[in-house]
């Protein structure tokens, strides 16, 4: 499987398979179309992770299938450009696959309507685009820092009620209780009120009793809030070579392949064709059905053709 938002996606709802869906194709592709169209939705797409899981063909076989079936209209590698409501941005490649062949015009059009499309679903985070890093200047002399709040709310207890003046280590030394009141939702206000309310009509100690009571009257922490994800749209979608992932942008993109891609599936093709075999088949010895074996060939007279026109004796004595 590949990672989240990523791998197979249906490009529309599809009738049940059939086995004539692929028989316009060449039995290679008619076979790993098939093996594509079972894969679970998020399946990875890329040649080699599906080589590896592939039983009969190799890595350049499944990448040449894979431009074919690209061409034919089944396959397409679009690059969509999200923004996110926190203002980041990340470009994602998406593979959808389409059990019917489309045309071209259909495919382009389908590009146009991801414009727009909310995929916060399917959008992993973590790959926001990182703003320019600002011109190197020279350091500012190090600000003092300003008090928290936990400590100033401390600090002004003399100002609602004079018995409860704290020094200023006594406001340190509380000032962690403090801030967790005010991170558990308490305000500045409440946690005046919970300090003054209710004094005797001495202090002898403020420091102790400011401590006595925000330890004692400790509101609960609030439950954990669920974090709604941000809103992730796309803003702009582009084709990609299916095989190198080079954009429409930069190159030119024939039936979603482009030349140099396509150049390289022909004179795969064009090898095979040569050797009169399927690089990358598997043996016999790992298949389970076994196929009839290759007939015996009898060279004895191409090899004596081959001696008269040395001008090398053909006989068993010249050997």
């Amino acid at each position: 499987m590949a990672k989240t938002g990523y791998g197979k996606r249906l490009a529309d709802d599809e009738e049940p398979y059939s086995e004539a869906d692929f028989a316009h194709l060449g039995s290679r592709e008619a076979e790993l179309a098939t093996f594509i169209d079972h894969l679970p939705a998020g399946a990875a797409m890329g040649y080699k992770d599906i080589a590896a899981e592939h039983p009969l063909y190799g890595q350049q076989a499944i990448r040449t299938s894979l431009g074919r079936l690209t061409e034919a209209g089944h396959l397409r590698w679009i690059k969509e450009h999200l923004t996110v409501e926190d203002n980041s941005m990340r470009w994602v490649t998406r593979t959808y696959w389409s059990r019917e062949p489309r045309s071209p015009q259909r495919w382009a059009e389908f590009a146009r309507d991801r414009h727009g499309r909310d995929v916060t679903h399917d959008h992993h985070p973590g790959l926001a685009r990182v703003p320019e890093p600002a011109e190197e200047q020279a350091p500012e002399p190090e600000a003092v820092p300003e008090p928290s709040a936990a400590y100033r709310t401390l600090a002004q207890l003399r100002l609602a009620d004079r018995r409860m003046a704290l020094s200023d280590g006594e406001c340190r030394a509380l000032e962690t209780l403090a801030g967790q009141w005010l991170d558990h939702g308490a305000t500045p206000q409440d946690i005046t009120h919970a300090l003054t309310a209710g004094l005797p009509p001495t202090v002898t100690n403020p420091g102790g009793l400011a401590r006595n009571r925000l330890e004692s009257k400790m509101p609960p922490k609030p439950p954990a809030k669920t974090k709604t994800p941000s809103r992730a749209h796309v803003t702009r979608a582009i084709f990609v070579c299916g095989l190198c992932e080079e954009p429409e942008t930069t190159t030119e993109l024939v039936n979603g392949i482009c030349a140099d891609c396509r150049a390289e599936c022909d004179a795969f093709e064009a090898e095979e064709a040569r050797l009169g075999i399927q690089i990358g088949y598997v043996p016999d010895t790992f298949l389970t059905r076994p196929r009839a074996a290759a007939p015996v060939m009898d060279v004895t007279e191409r090899v004596a053709e081959l001696r008269r026109a040395a001008g090398l004796p053909t006989g068993r004595g010249g050997v």
